[in-house]
């Protein structure tokens, strides 16, 4: 299982320099409903919502998402190994939710602070 991070998901659909493997989308991938969040307020702010809405609509709908559920706010709460950001503070939170419940999600990110803070959680980082 893959926990994709919003700088992926906006790789791929902004077609930027790094853009994920064609292999990433044949995995079985997770992430918090944040992710659809982050991604709607950044297409939005570009003005892409009419060019790439059904591109994003399609990517999360292979995502399944992990709602913002009591347990994950509360460890967002909990201090991390390194300090973090606020909105990785809940992806990292999320991951470590499903991490307890599915041993052995790896974490798709191109942000090297979210991967320095999951690496110290324990998450492994998919590659590239």
């Amino acid at each position: 299982m893959i926990y994709l991070d919003t700088s992926v998901a906006l790789a791929h659909l902004l077609a930027e320099d790094r853009v994920p493997p064609a292999r990433l989308w044949n995995e079985e991938l997770v992430s918090s409903r944040l992710l659809e969040y982050e991604l709607w307020t950044r297409l939005n702010a570009r003005h892409l919502g009419d060019s790439h809405g059904e591109a994003a609509r399609a990517l999360l709908a292979r995502v399944a998402l992990l709602e913002m559920v009591a347990p994950v706010l509360a460890r967002a709460h909990e201090p991390f190994p390194v300090p973090v950001r606020t909105l990785d503070a809940l992806h990292l939170a999320s991951m470590t939710f499903i991490q307890e419940r599915l041993p052995g999600v790896r974490l798709a990110t191109y942000d090297t602070r979210l991967m320095t803070a999951a690496k110290k959680l324990g998450i492994v980082s998919y590659r590239l």
